[in-house]
């Protein structure tokens, strides 16, 4: 008998580690919403026993406990680089609301140096990239950050990217999925489908000056970073292209449907836990709260203490005229003018609030992260959008009737209080929340398991090469048809001249003999 369990117990171990895989997620952009999503799934997937390293600005506290191990490596120095930026230009991030898409997309450019070059040459960064480790497959989050694409390059393993606002031109572009600007927006826009003549223009001239922006400025620096600090380190170009898969955070209830290669998976909801209890004095509040709760965050990029004081005041007031409580996240000690009905708090468990039956309305600044969440638990909005994909998600919530949206700009004590209680006092609006959130949820599987599923199928397949579309291998001007249509043009071209030649020749010669039968009678 103890022979026989020595020998499952061999078998159960063998097993493990033959399926096992060692795995490096790359996720160093210096916004805590973009780590949240990189450290669920690379968490999610040292749980499911594989051996995980993770570069990121963030890391964990406490390292958390997998069948698999997981391992940080936090590179510090791109968050500095990044507020040292922010301190020497005074920036405050609600001054970005009215910034034009063009001026957005230099600034994107401007701040891809201050992530890739400090991640790259981060000490232990460079150890992993000088040892003898090797990985079976790299993630890499698409966000400014081409170069680090190289890693799986250089340690010889499978790519597989993931966006964190879903499609646009930057993953469009990489694994030739067609996106026409006819009726996709760039994603610096806010613009709703159909879109009209001059919005499909500024669509268009936006996605022609990020291509040529990306490929004159942006790429070249990214390459010179790649030969820099990585050992014979690829062209930008040979591994711009090569990603096995694309994992989107996105789903169609959420985003506008849009066609999608074979190697584009949506796992749109992936981060979302199912909710616990909330701490005793939240928990308390919620169930408390007989007339229902507003919850009030602006993000963890954005800080509701930045508000300037006349917009501080106006949604005060706004607030103070409420029945309803209002739980608001913000991040200093005291918040001048605190109306009885308002309770702060510098850190909210999101969803588990999200969850509670008492919330009624969400406000937010509009990210995908929240929006997600709200549409997970069927929570309506009242969203005031900011920059990036904030606006263009705004409108999406807008135009399918679970939300309104409240331009920064436009904050007024009236335009809040009007807005809140439309929502509160419209039932569609909660109607439209609850149906969208049963779109989310009916799936054969949880999103999570499709993300392990796919990431594993990429392993086991030697980086799935058979998913890779044709397009990626066409020069532009084949992708585009450009040689066919100039060859056609040309042959119309000619066959018109030809035609026109033979015409003229012909009615030339009808008038010659006409003149010259004249001629003969006289």
């Amino acid at each position: 008998m103890k022979n026989v369990v020595t020998v499952i117990l061999i078998l159960l171990t063998t097993t493990h580690c033959g399926s096992c895989a060692k795995i490096l997620g790359v996720f160093s952009a210096p916004g805590r919403s973009h780590y949240f999503l990189g450290s669920a799934l690379m968490k999610a997937l040292a749980e499911n026993g594989h051996d995980v390293t993770m570069i990121s600005s963030f890391g964990e506290k406490k390292p958390p406990k997998t069948k698999g191990t997981y391992r940080d490596i936090v590179v510090t120095e791109v968050l500095e680089n990044i507020q040292e930026m922010q301190k020497q230009q005074k920036m405050n991030m609600f001054d970005r609301e009215n910034m034009n898409p063009f001026i957005s997309t230099v600034f994107l450019g401007y701040m891809m140096p201050k992530i890739l070059e400090p991640t790259l040459q981060n000490k232990e960064v460079q150890e992993l990239i000088h040892s003898n480790e090797t990985f079976d497959v790299v993630i890499v989050e698409q966000f400014m950050n081409d170069g680090e694409k190289a890693l799986a390059t250089h340690f010889k393993a499978p790519l597989i990217v993931m966006s964190t606002v879903g499609t646009n031109f930057w993953i469009n572009t990489i694994v030739g999925n067609p996106g026409p600007l006819s009726y996709i927006p760039m994603v610096m826009v806010e613009y709703s489908v159909p879109m009209t003549f001059c919005e499909r223009l500024t669509n268009t001239l936006l996605y022609v000056f990020a291509q040529t922006f990306f490929s004159l400025v942006v790429h070249p620096n990214q390459n010179a970073n790649i030969k820099k600090n990585i050992p014979n380190g690829p062209d930008l170009s040979d591994v711009l292209y090569n990603a096995s898969l694309v994992l989107m955070n996105s789903h169609p209830s959420l985003n506008q449907p849009v066609p999608y290669v074979p190697n584009m998976i949506d796992i749109g909801g992936f981060h979302v836990k199912p909710s616990k209890k909330l701490p005793q004095d939240l928990q308390e509040f919620l169930d408390n709260a007989k007339d229902g709760v507003i919850y009030f965050s602006m993000g963890s990029n954005l800080k509701s203490a930045d508000f300037p004081p006349e917009k501080r005041d106006s949604i005060l007031r706004a607030f103070s005229k409420l029945k309803e409580q209002v739980l608001w996240k913000w991040e200093e000690d005291v918040l001048p003018g605190q109306p009885k009905n308002v309770k702060l708090s510098k850190w909210l468990p999101q969803q588990d609030i999200l969850a509670h039956p008492n919330v009624k309305l969400f406000i937010t600044h509009g990210g995908f992260l929240s929006t997600t969440e709200t549409v997970y638990y069927g929570v309506p909005i009242l969203a005031i959008p900011i920059f990036g994909d904030q606006k263009l998600n705004a409108r999406t919530a807008m135009n399918n009737g679970f939300g309104l949206v409240l331009p920064y700009s436009e904050i007024t004590e009236e335009k809040l209080t009007q807005s809140i209680k439309e929502i509160l006092n419209n039932s569609k609006y909660k109607e439209n929340a609850k149906k969208i959130s049963e779109n989310f949820h009916d799936r054969q599987v949880s999103p999570m398991e499709t993300a392990i599923y796919w990431v594993e199928y990429v392993i086991r397949h030697k980086g799935a090469p058979h998913l890779r579309v044709a397009a990626l291998d066409l020069p532009w001007y084949q992708y585009y048809l450009v040689d066919v249509i100039g060859f056609l043009v040309l042959v119309s071209a000619v066959i018109s001249y030809i035609s026109y030649y033979l015409v003229r020749t012909v009615c030339k010669k009808i008038c010659n003999k006409r003149k010259s039968k004249k001629l003969k009678k006289k």
